[in-house]
């Protein structure tokens, strides 16, 4: 029996990818998904591009959120999901450092311009921008400063956002561009500065969630409740914005 009940327990505990640059934020959601309905979920960290070659090969995931709306149509259009889901937050990007840090932090590189120039800089981090949105973001506001061709070699990647924010703020690098809501975070905000980056600076961040077919009943309830006043609150404390109005299709 006791056997038959943590089967049981496991397979109401759905699958969940989920982009990295979420992962404060969503904890605390699920966080309260599960005092409110008594419900928990299994969410997976790591880059939206990643997560989308695995369930195109039947990873088991039950929902996918990403941090780059395309991901989701993709999945779409090559019939692996039945809908393009909803959109559940628009991200924000930030220049990060250490506090031991030289490099000065504002809204329009310039001190990160000055390093570059006198030489002082050495290693900057972003997250991959071939499968991470928040990385192809932080490229994106680079070539549009004209800091691209000289920064480049100075970088160092992340597998995906979370990874670029550690390297940004422990101290392995001067700093880094990464999500504004991990910056955020007080595991990173005790060690680090930021500034948050004009959304002008880059192509808009939305970030959209989909059911797969493998959804059961528990992650279609926690797909809801992503949407409900309570998980945008959340979102909001971590710099997401929030979509005017909702666009679910599931």
């Amino acid at each position: 029996m006791s056997c038959s009940l943590s089967a049981a327990f496991a397979a109401d505990m759905p699958a969940i990818a989920a982009a990295a640059n979420i992962k404060f934020a969503l904890d605390e959601v699920h966080q309260a998904f599960t005092q409110d309905t008594g419900k928990r979920v299994r969410i997976s960290y790591g880059s939206s591009g990643n997560f989308v070659a695995q369930i195109r090969h039947g990873a088991p995931f039950e929902l996918f959120l990403s941090a780059d709306e395309r991901y989701i149509k993709q999945l779409k259009s090559l019939g692996v999901t039945t809908s393009e889901g909803s959109l559940y937050a628009i991200g924000r990007l930030a220049l990060a450092a250490p506090k031991s840090s030289t490099l000065t932090l504002d809204s329009e590189l310039k001190g990160l311009q000055q390093m570059i120039a006198d030489g002082s800089l050495r290693r900057f981090a972003i997250a991959n921008p071939e499968h991470a949105p928040y990385g192809a973001r932080a490229k994106e506001i680079l070539l549009k400063q004209g800091l691209w061709q000289a920064i480049e070699p100075k970088l160092i990647f992340g597998e995906n956002v979370s990874q670029a924010a550690q390297f940004a703020l422990s101290g392995s690098t001067q700093g880094g561009i990464v999500a504004l809501s991990l910056a955020i975070a007080p595991q990173f905000k005790a060690n680090a500065h930021y500034v948050a980056l004009p959304e002008s600076m880059h192509s808009p961040m939305l970030q959209r969630m989909v059911l797969t077919e493998k959804a059961g009943e528990t992650a279609k309830q926690f797909y809801q409740y992503l949407q409900s006043p309570r998980a945008g609150e959340i979102f909001v404390k971590y710099g997401f914005g929030l979509p005017d109005k909702p666009t679910a299709e599931d």
